[in-house]
């Protein structure tokens, strides 16, 4: 009696076809080059502030303070990163760091000590955010409206705190953060905290589920809303999340400056939009990574560092940031086109 015969099995898993490599892999490599790229640029910049100014720029003080000034607006790009990959943008966030800087400063909050300082700088930032969130995910407001009307006042009513005088920190604690002597390894307190919420956000934008649904909504917010997801919650949130940064960015700022001012984080929107975009995330929404845009920061601070040490002017300065931002942009084009 004749056993049937099994149909013969492939040793092995057929390849994908020539030309279509899986989705994943090309994200992974557009990924991986375009972090390369900054680190590139970065590397470049390391070497001409090394050549031009060697002792200077490459002294372990001009290093420390490079890192120290980047953790400000790092920690705002951070946020920042999470807005605009939802497809939305906060206008505000300069604005927020300085009003949280200056009600965070006072005479009544200072009596509270070293928290008092902390909370009432992250509850500031909290509040602003709340506002913002509100307006656009419930309110129905464009974002670019909301924020920029957050943005006038909350720098009016710092310059109302403050009748346009600088705020003295008192409060020892507070102060002793920026001495050499609580440099942890010869790492400044501050570098650590940004440290910190780099971390924290590339794990929330990457590993949780809060950051899948971020993505989606920058992607397509109505297939987003069809799947499940509510929208106009997870915008709330996402806003939240850029006050809260403000608020951890005006104590840094605090602790770095020894005052509260109604100038302080000026411009930084600015800055915080054009690192998070040319570190690869797309103002459109739908994509973007934190390491890209804290690179993004690293390398507009080295740049600010190295045109200071050469006694070059800030108009020249401004002008090297703009190209970079538009080269950044007509890059991300070009990939956009090629996928």
């Amino acid at each position: 009696m004749t056993q049937p015969v099994s149909p013969p099995r492939d040793s092995a898993p057929k390849a994908p076809s020539a030309g279509e490599p899986p989705a994943w892999r090309a994200v992974l490599f557009r990924a991986d080059v375009r972090t390369l790229s900054l680190l590139g640029v970065l590397a470049v910049l390391i070497l001409i502030g090394g050549i031009t100014k060697p002792d200077q720029f490459l002294d372990t003080r001009n290093l420390q303070l490079v890192l120290t000034q980047a953790s400000v607006i790092g920690v705002v790009t951070v946020g920042m990163t999470f807005v605009i990959i939802s497809g939305g943008i906060d206008l505000s966030v300069g604005a927020i760091v300085a009003l949280a800087s200056v009600w965070a400063t006072t005479v009544a909050t200072q009596e509270f000590g070293f928290a008092g300082i902390l909370f009432t700088a992250v509850l500031v930032g909290l509040g602003c955010g709340l506002v913002n969130g509100v307006l656009i995910a419930y309110g129905g407001m464009v974002p670019f409206i909301a924020t920029l009307a957050m943005l006038a006042s909350a720098r009016g009513l710092a310059l109302q705190i403050t009748d346009g005088r600088t705020q003295i920190v008192t409060v020892d604690g507070v102060l002793d953060l920026g001495e050499r002597d609580s440099y942890v390894l010869g790492v400044p307190p501050l570098v650590l905290v940004f440290a910190a919420v780099t971390v924290i956000g590339w794990l929330l934008l990457n590993r949780t589920t809060f950051g899948r649904r971020t993505v989606a909504v920058g992607g397509n917010a109505e297939a987003a809303r069809l799947a499940g997801i509510d929208v106009r919650r997870q915008r709330l949130y996402l806003y939240l999340l850029s006050g809260l940064c403000c608020g951890i960015a005006a104590f840094l700022l605090i602790v770095l400056a020894g005052s509260g001012q109604n100038t302080n984080g000026n411009l930084y929107e600015l800055d915080a939009i054009a690192a998070a975009i040319i570190g690869g995330t797309l103002l459109t929404g739908g994509r973007g990574t934190i390491v890209g845009s804290v690179l993004g920061v690293l390398i507009f601070t080295t740049i600010t560092n190295i045109f200071a040490l050469n006694n070059l002017q800030s108009d020249v300065q401004q002008i090297a940031k703009g190209a970079i931002i538009v080269a950044a942009v007509l890059v991300q084009r070009r990939t956009a086109s090629t996928t």
